[in-house]
């Protein structure tokens, strides 16, 4: 079992007040993690199933429907990149406010707009803010809940993934009802409804002692030098970044897979849905799980040999055991939360969770972009499904490669002060 990490909030200088106002701080700071972390998919899912719609009413191409699959992860990405720099001058919970009110200003003002750039300009807008928060929720767990990493993790993760099922769920028969409109903008009641408990805890904040809970005894307050510099940000990008490339195309390109095999079109949406459920389930066990093993990476193997598994299975029989296929496909990108617990495990603060973080994500969805992409050129090229998935295979083999060097037991803060990792006791 891992060392468990020191809870400062009990610490024996501390005054009762101290001890009850960082107790209410925590929970109130974990409100605010839930709502956010709700909101950092729902621009996306809420929008996939009503593309066609939108586009008859505003009066763009099928083809424009592809610039906006490569919306999310293009500013998934240039987020991830820009989140470190926005923290070191706003600090965490400001960036999180400023994450939750561009999510919610983009969703708004896109479901009201007439133009095909307007509504490309406001998605990428609310696409941002979600980002923002994908970067900076990771580390605001290291710093108010440095105890329970994996508990809370695993928390929002899942609720990652209900914000992920729900909106893709209700968005038809929302829009049948009261249109498209409606169906698309009421999602961002929720992006200003996140925003409420970061305002709470900032208007708490002043004029009090900050308290920060995210060191562990003898840490640097930050980082010295870039996450780019370390072995263990790359593996962990590779990680990230190969789970998601994976994952994107399997979304895009499952329904077309099983229809050329001789499923029905609802099937294949279906056996999409089958695919996001069995990831809800990842998100509450894989966070867990990862941090009961001080190296991990014998997990990542088993979920990338759950990759293989399923790749031929759905190359070679698809139709002979679909469900089958699919739910041992989702159970693959376990490593998915796997990736963005050990953000929190592998550094000692909340600002090299936040560079890691940042980092990780950057260079994870930039990469990502291409899985849709290249596994649809593959199968136009070749005409049949070997040469994608080899692709996909090849995918799984960087993330193993990655993988192993973000397993490692090591603290990122260490690596970049060139120490070695202390030898758990």
């Amino acid at each position: 079992m891992p060392a468990t990490l020191p809870d400062t909030t009990t610490r024996p200088d501390s005054t009762p007040v101290q001890q009850r106002s960082i107790v209410e701080g925590r929970l109130l700071v974990l409100t605010a993690i839930v709502m956010s972390a709700l909101t950092l998919r729902v621009a996306v899912t809420a929008f996939s199933p009503l593309a066609e719609r939108i586009g008859a009413d505003i009066g763009y191409s099928t083809a424009i429907v592809g610039v906006f699959g490569m919306i999310p992860t293009a500013m998934f990405a240039l987020s991830g990149l820009l989140t470190p720099v926005l923290v070191d001058r706003l600090g965490l919970e400001r960036t999180a406010l400023t994450a939750m009110l561009m999510a919610g200003l983009g969703m708004l003002i896109r479901a009201t707009v007439g133009g095909t750039g307007e509504l490309l300009l406001c998605s990428a807008l609310a696409l941002a803010g979600m980002g923002i928060g994908n970067v900076v929720i990771p580390p605001l767990v290291k710093r108010y809940f440095p105890d329970r990493l994996a508990v809370i993790s695993s928390l929002y993760i899942t609720m990652v993934q209900l914000g992920t099922v729900v909106p893709a769920l209700i968005a038809v028969p929302v829009a049948q009802s009261h249109g498209w409109r409606i169906s698309l903008g009421l999602w961002a009641l929720l992006g200003f409804a996140a925003a409420i408990p970061w305002l709470i805890v900032l208007r708490d904040r002043r004029g009090r002692h900050k308290v920060d809970t995210t060191a562990l005894p003898g840490a640097a307050a930050e980082p010295r030098g870039k996450a780019w510099r370390s072995p263990m940000a790359w593996g962990m990008a590779g990680m990230f970044g190969m789970t998601s490339l994976t994952t994107y195309a399997i979304f895009a390109w499952l329904p077309k897979i099983l229809a050329e095999a001789g499923a029905s079109d609802a099937f294949g949406g279906t056996m999409v849905g089958l695919f996001a459920l069995v990831g809800l389930v990842s998100a509450l066990t894989a966070p867990t799980m990862v941090a009961r093993f001080r190296n991990p990476f014998p997990i990542v193997v088993l979920f990338a040999a759950f990759f293989f598994i399923a790749f031929a299975g759905l190359l070679i029989a698809p139709m002979s055991a679909p469900v089958l296929w699919v739910v041992i496909l989702g159970l693959g990108p376990s490593t998915f939360p796997m990736a963005l617990t050990l953000i929190n495990l592998r550094t000692r603060t909340a600002q090299g969770s936040a560079a890691l973080s940042g980092f990780t994500q950057g260079v994870g969805y930039a990469v990502a972009c291409l899985g849709p992409l290249l596994f649809g050129m593959l199968h136009t090229a070749t005409g049949g499904w070997l040469a994608p998935f080899a692709m996909l295979s090849v995918a799984v083999l960087v993330l193993l490669a990655g993988a192993w060097q973000a397993c490692k037991p090591r603290m990122l803060e260490d690596a970049l002060r060139g120490e070695r990792p202390a030898r758990r006791r």
